[in-house]
């Protein structure tokens, strides 16, 4: 389906510019001829240089948002900000993410130049759960909804930005919901995961797993923010892998752990081991999967991605080593961690 006539975004905004997708997105904008200025805004200063994007060290939870975008008259907002990874207590990580984008939207609502907003939005508003569809399409509903973490916060984004759409009719919504990023640049939960050493498994699960590489994601908000594709889609890479497929291609040993062992070894690992823990959602992800149907963004843009999700985890090997044995120190730390975790998971707990 060809893009639908509209105006062309002149100023552009893109929250979470620190970040590798903001910066990227931020990146392939600015040279964009008929794009007049690009916006950063983030808490932090990036690390990278951002070329003619021009950052404003903005805080979208602060009126400060509203500030710049009626002072630069902004007519497209990109809002990437969306953080996955709990870095300090739970309830910042829920400020940012949720009491951010209320603050965001209520900016975009009030100024009159506004015209399109697009949504980082994630497939995990569709939970993980052995009572799932075998494939999520757009209008499907999870068997549980998600009840914590950053998944919860993406389902309370999108309430929002759907309250936004009843209140400015006029404005041209599009929300995606990607699935995991993959890619030469990405560092999440995910893929620090998928680096460790020996890698723990939860027993007797083997999830169906599906990725986006970061240049395909890229190219989407690319699109969206250029043309008029209005509505909420699911981006993926085509096909899926099975963890134990990914694992044995990233060469990458593996410790199965039962369930309530494993809830424990996270944590474990973050203070004896210096290793990732992990979230609810991630858990539950490891154990049951998901997998979600992009036939509707692909029909939308007349688009496939160009990495599907075997060559984007091939990549991502690629990038950053394939698996060897590792040291017998590192062998035993899991071991004992494991035992540890095994003890402490047991029955009775």
């Amino acid at each position: 389906m060809s893009a639908k006539p509209s105006a062309a975004a002149r100023v552009v905004l893109v929250t979470g510019v620190s970040r590798f997708l903001g910066a990227r997105v931020a990146g392939v904008l600015q040279a964009e001829p008929g794009i007049d200025r690009v916006i950063g805004v983030d808490t932090v200063p990036p690390t990278v240089p951002l070329g003619r994007t021009e950052f404003f060290r903005v805080d979208i939870r602060t009126p400060g948002i509203a500030e710049v975008i009626s002072s630069a008259r902004v007519d497209t907002v990109v809002h990437l900000n969306l953080v996955t990874a709990q870095i300090g207590p739970r309830p910042k990580m829920k400020e940012l993410n949720v009491i951010g984008t209320m603050q965001l939207l209520a900016a975009c609502q009030r100024s009159p130049d506004m015209r399109r907003l697009v949504v980082r939005s994630s497939a995990a508003v569709y939970g993980s759960s052995p009572r799932d569809p075998a494939v999520f399409g757009e209008t499907d509903e999870p068997a549980e909804a998600p009840s914590s973490g950053y998944a919860k916060d993406a389902v309370e984004v999108e309430g929002y930005v759907r309250g936004l759409m009843r209140r400015r009719t006029d404005l041209r919504v599009s929300v995606l919901r990607f699935a995991n990023f993959l890619g030469p640049d990405v560092d999440s939960p995910l893929t620090r995961y998928l680096r460790m050493p020996v890698v723990p498994t939860v027993l007797g699960f083997d999830p169906r797993l599906q990725f986006v590489h970061e240049d395909d994601g890229v190219e989407v908000l690319r699109r969206m923010t250029l043309e008029d594709h209005p509505g909420c889609y699911n981006v993926a890479g085509d096909g899926v892998l099975l963890l134990s497929q990914a694992l044995r291609r990233a060469g990458r040993p593996t410790v199965p752990l039962p369930e309530a062992s494993m809830r424990l070894f996270g944590d474990l690992g973050r203070r004896f081991a210096g290793l990732s823990g992990f979230s609810p959602e991630l858990l539950r992800w490891l154990m049951h999967g998901r997998v979600i149907d992009c036939s509707r963004l692909e029909a939308e843009l007349s688009w496939r991605p160009k990495y599907s999700a075997e060559s984007a985890f091939t990549d991502f090997v690629h990038t950053w080593g394939h698996g060897h044995n590792p040291p017998l120190e590192a062998l035993d730390r899991l071991a004992g961690l494991a035992e540890l975790a095994g003890r402490l998971g047991g029955p009775g707990r």
